[in-house]
């Protein structure tokens, strides 16, 4: 595939001078799509022509080529070409090749529209123009891209190989565009992994779709691994895609295997969802990491404001990262539990960050708590770092499911396959690692329950309750103490404050008040009143409290200070000072793992936890919100003990000794 992807490629020697790096992806992409279709169509050419001029409707064409094309290993043709250009016939009338390839490509059926996404009769012009026309087309004329030299799948691979190699020449995301195939692999494997022999029952149908399709490598892969399963099986496959040139690739892609084009469509997917009535089998994506979702952010809360079933309604994350909205919208799209008890399945591949980023009360705390509550988990796979084109991070895959099996109810499977994987021979971007056949099957053995014969090398699994990752954040409170005395360094405080500094009087005043300490305030605010009626100063209510606040010290020692009106009076107030949150796992102390036992939980934990050491804290009921969590390197972390000192002392003086010696041969 290397060896291809760099003959496609090396058209760019051609383009050199009159195009920069940055524009030779929009000559070589349309063009590789435009030589394999040809490649696809050139044992059809006479059938096509036969029925094109017999049938004069598109559906008609449709149906009767489509049948007349099928075979064991194909599905059929569901486009078409009314002219009779080949490249190879555009090139032996070199005076109007440009007219001719325009024309050839203006011949397609209308579903086959990915040429407009490429702008592609542009490209022909400006190569003319540029006088490189004839040798770009001569260099694809020369390519074998028919299903027999290269598979769907391999066609997969060197369409995203010249992607990452377009984005990496124009300096512009390398990598973000697709998926390494090892990585599809292993997260199709786990979301069929259960449904292994229910696929392959006779008459199988599955629905499979990809909100962030790219060029459509998930789909092929997920297709590709049904039919090894069951031959038989029929798959409709579906996807969504913002960049209009990977979407024209993908959908090219979908017309070869025979697939119905209109099941791709262009779009944001945060902001219209092309699919919004339809759910389906299987749910696959690889959103884009550490995406913003500023510039839909409108849209975005419009929809989490609507309510009802709208796919954000559960949460909103930061505006700097939308991955948790495509974990929503996935979420969204399985579909619906049947009378038999079959419902939809994901795999989605994320970052760290949805695993823990925001508290207790957060958007993303609150969408994993809905992911939680509503037992959608199925299981979290932690990969290798360095997996990725484009990031060297931690990466996740989630594996989803509306209908667990009743063993895997309520509970979610941590699988840590950091360990795992290979380094590769020559990096690709920031991709030095890979996973191994042997160690997909080692992690899929994990996830389905059965670690093999070696129990030594099986891959690290826990399993959790869902309300195991669930906790309060509650806020616990200490009385406000405070000693009030006016020295020269609390009057210097308030003559230095914004506001308490601008009243006239107030300072002399203070000064004359005398620097008798106070433990109790209503008596010190009394007093102080009193005597700033016999100078005649008078303060607003804010301003007495902004007063007592600046001069007051923490004393333990003072009087509890209390409301002074209102509903609460006589209530000790809190010091905000001394204010302080705490985490209570739900089930602490052997307690039920349910919202109702919050009560009683918290306060046992308080009362354990922290009664013994501050007597007099309370806990602000009002104040307690429900987090979620789920801290997947904690639970697999391994404690190694620090090196002897005897051992670090070898070293220093074996460095020291090192060090000497240079020194010695520097001064001689």
């Amino acid at each position: 595939m290397s060896v291809l992807s760099s003959f496609v490629w090396s058209v760019a020697d051609t383009l050199r001078g009159p195009y920069s790096e940055a524009e030779y992806g929009s000559v070589v992409l349309p063009f590789t799509v435009l030589r394999r279709l040809e490649c696809v169509m050139e044992p059809h050419r006479e059938t096509m022509a036969e029925i094109v001029a017999q049938y004069p409707g598109e559906q008609q064409r449709r149906t009767h080529l489509k049948l007349k094309t099928r075979t064991p290993d194909s599905a059929g043709l569901s486009f078409w070409t009314e002219s009779d250009y080949t490249l190879k016939k555009a090139l032996q009338d070199p005076d109007n090749l440009t007219e001719n390839l325009i024309d050839y490509v203006g011949g397609f059926s209308a579903n086959l529209d990915v040429f407009k996404s490429f702008d592609f009769e542009t490209v022909i012009r400006t190569l003319d123009a540029r006088d490189r026309l004839a040798q770009v087309t001569r260099h694809f004329e020369k390519i074998d891209l028919s299903p027999d030299a290269v598979s769907n799948a391999d066609m997969g691979d060197l369409f995203e190989n010249l992607i990452y190699r377009f984005a990496e020449s124009a300096n512009d995301g390398a990598g973000q565009f697709y998926t390494p195939r090892d990585v599809v692999r292993l997260l199709v494997d786990l979301v069929y992994a259960e449904d292994t022999d229910a696929l392959r029952d006779r008459g199988t149908v599955r629905s499979i779709y990809d909100p962030t399709v790219g060029t459509g490598g998930m789909l092929t892969v997920a297709e590709e691994h049904l039919h090894g399963l069951n031959p038989e099986a029929s798959t409709a496959l579906f996807g969504q895609e913002i960049n209009s040139r990977t979407y024209a690739i993908c959908k090219a892609d979908l017309l070869i295997k025979g697939q119905d084009p209109s099941n791709v469509r262009q779009g944001d997917t945060l902001v219209v969802d092309r699919f919004a009535d339809v759910r389906f089998d299987y749910v696959l994506s690889n959103p884009p990491f550490g995406t913003d979702w500023k510039a839909i952010e409108s849209d975005v809360k419009h929809e989490h404001a609507r309510g009802g079933q709208g796919r954000f309604v559960p949460g909103l994350p930061a505006v700097g990262d939308a991955a948790m909205l495509f974990l929503l919208h996935v979420a969204s799209k399985m579909r619906d539990v049947d009378s038999t008890g079959r419902g939809g399945k994901a795999g989605i591949v994320l970052n760290g960050s949805p695993l823990f980023n925001g508290g207790a009360g957060s958007g993303p705390s609150d969408i994993r708590g809905h992911m939680l509550e509503n037992d959608l988990v199925e299981a979290i796979v932690a990969l290798p770092n360095d997996m990725f084109y484009n990031t060297g991070i931690a990466t996740y895959l989630w594996i989803l499911s509306n209908s667990k099996s009743p063993e895997r109810q309520g509970t979610v499977q941590l699988i840590d396959a950091t360990g795992l994987g290979s380094k590769m021979r020559k990096s690709i971007g920031s991709k030095r690692v890979e996973i191994s056949d042997d160690h997909r099957a080692d992690i899929v053995r994990a996830f389905v329950g059965d670690p093999g014969e070696d129990d030594d090398t099986a891959v690290p699994v826990k399993i959790f309750a869902n309300r195991d990752f669930a906790y309060w954040t509650i806020t616990v409170e200490r009385p406000l103490q405070l000693r009030f005395e006016c020295t020269p360094e609390t009057i210097s405080a308030v003559a230095e404050h914004k506001k308490l500094g601008q009243i006239p009087g107030l300072t002399e005043a203070l000064e004359s008040f005398g620097d008798e300490p106070y433990l109790n305030r209503e008596k010190f605010m009394l007093e102080l009143g009193r005597h700033f009626g016999g100078t005649g100063l008078t303060l607003t209510t804010a301003q007495r409290k902004a007063l007592w606040q600046t001069i007051g010290v923490h004393d333990e020692t003072a009087e509890y200070c209390r409301v002074a009106s209102g509903q609460n009076k006589g209530e000790i107030e809190p010091d905000p000072g001394l204010r302080d949150t705490e985490n209570v796992p739900f089930g602490w102390g052997g307690h039920p793992k349910t919202h109702e036992a919050l009560q009683e939980t918290v306060q046992a934990y308080v009362d354990a936890e922290v009664k013994p050491h501050i007597d007099d804290a309370w806990i602000d009921w009002d104040k307690t919100k429900t987090g979620y969590e789920i801290p997947f390197t904690r639970h697999f972390y391994t404690y190694e003990p620090p090196r002897p000192l005897e051992e670090i002392d070898k070293d220093l003086e074996r460095v020291v000794g090192e060090i000497m010696t240079l020194l010695r041969e520097v001064e001689s």
